[in-house]
């Protein structure tokens, strides 16, 4: 491991005509932060001598697939919706001389590029109708007789993807399988149906008398409702006239649009997922409430800026890495007399990845969560 929650990886080369050692930096917060994925290992392995032209790598993490195969295909693109990966990708292809593109979007859709191939390793966590979707808006983004490349395990939904395949696609096939995964191969069409695995939801919450009109997709944190350390929050928020707020780790924006609802305040929103942040525009507009979104790693996309008051539900899921440099980074950007309120789960013990405010108090108690209150002097 490198500096907080960095790590370096090395893949051996196994062909002649490729760089013998390829070396990436991962980092808490990706996907298979400490070990290559078997889905990807076969794709490289399938893909190397495969005729695979302008190469499209969807969801790419933190761009094995794309930067090793910049040195076998003409054109390669990574896209991630990931600030943090995104990033990584950039990176890792700087760092291994490959020349490839990175784009961080939340929908395919947005592509104008044409493409002759597409390589997708879907993660196992991702929801099924996310990855359908993405196969799908892959396929839509090939020329006509492209073929697109999904590897997976079983347990990541080979199957499934497998009959959306068979849906969308003019054929499939196995091509290879390997340790437990899958690598299915399947041709665009001269027509292409573009069915919608998903779609926006909406949310219609009142906290504290505030009505809020929230949009939310699968796979965001509660996506399916507006979750009770949120609420908690919110209900704790003390948002005044006049402030400068930023809802960090915004998801698809209830924060901030609550923020905006309760008080005559400059708010701005941050996630670093961009499909988060594209929801948390939905929910200010629908709301009818005015808030600036940016979609960044920690709080890289509004360090330039201070700020009164900073709300946050963290994502403790995402490694001491991602908390560490996320409350430091906030410890920064606020007003000598601003504070930080999060919430966490009462279980959790977030003291250390606190420490760079000079004093922490508890504000709050749930059923099952905690808001705390942080100044940095």
């Amino acid at each position: 491991m490198t500096r907080s929650g960095e790590y370096d990886l090395a893949l051996e080369s196994r062909v002649d005509d490729g760089r013998r050692t390829y070396r990436f930096r991962t980092a808490d917060g990706v996907h298979s932060k400490s070990s290559f994925r078997d889905s990807e290992l076969l794709l490289l392995e399938e893909l190397w001598d495969a005729p695979t032209g302008r190469l499209l790598c969807p969801e790419a993490n933190y761009g094995v697939v794309g930067t090793i195969l910049a040195g076998a295909t003409a054109v390669v693109e990574m896209t991630e919706s990931s600030a943090r990966a995104a990033r990584l990708c950039r990176r890792n292809a700087a760092a291994n001389d490959a020349s490839a593109a990175v784009s961080l979007l939340a929908d395919l859709r947005e592509l104008s590029r044409v493409y002759d191939a597409a390589a997708y390793a879907p993660k196992p966590y991702t929801p099924l109708a996310v990855g359908k979707q993405r196969i799908a808006d892959s396929l839509a983004a090939l020329r006509p007789g492209g073929d697109i490349y999904v590897a997976a395990t079983a347990r990541a939904g080979a199957g499934r993807y497998e009959n959306c395949l068979r849906n969308v696609a003019a054929s499939v096939e196995t091509v290879a399988e390997r340790d437990g995964c899958r690598l299915l191969r399947a041709t665009r069409g001269e027509s292409l149906s573009s069915p919608a695995y998903v779609t926006c939801r909406r949310l219609k919450p009142t906290v504290d008398g505030v009505d809020l009109s929230l949009r939310t997709v699968p796979g965001l944190f509660a996506a399916g409702g507006l979750d009770a350390g949120t609420r908690l929050l919110l209900e704790s928020a003390g948002v005044t006239n006049g402030e400068r707020v930023l809802d960090l780790c915004c998801g698809y924006g209830a924060i901030g649009a609550y923020a905006a609802g309760i008080a005559d305040c400059e708010v701005h929103l941050s996630d670093d997922d961009r499909v988060a942040t594209a929801c948390a525009e939905r929910s200010l507009g629908a709301t009818d409430v005015d808030g600036t979104v940016v979609t960044a790693d920690c709080t890289h996309g509004v360090s330039d800026r201070t700020f009164d008051r900073v709300l946050c539900n963290p994502p403790t899921h995402a490694g001491d890495g991602v908390l560490s440099t996320l409350f430091a980074g906030t410890h920064d950007i606020l007003a000598g007399d601003g504070e930080l309120r999060l919430v966490h789960h009462r279980a959790l013990d977030l003291s250390a990845h606190l420490a760079p405010f000079e004093t922490v108090e508890r504000l709050e108690t749930g059923t099952e969560h905690v808001v705390l209150v942080a100044r940095p002097r």
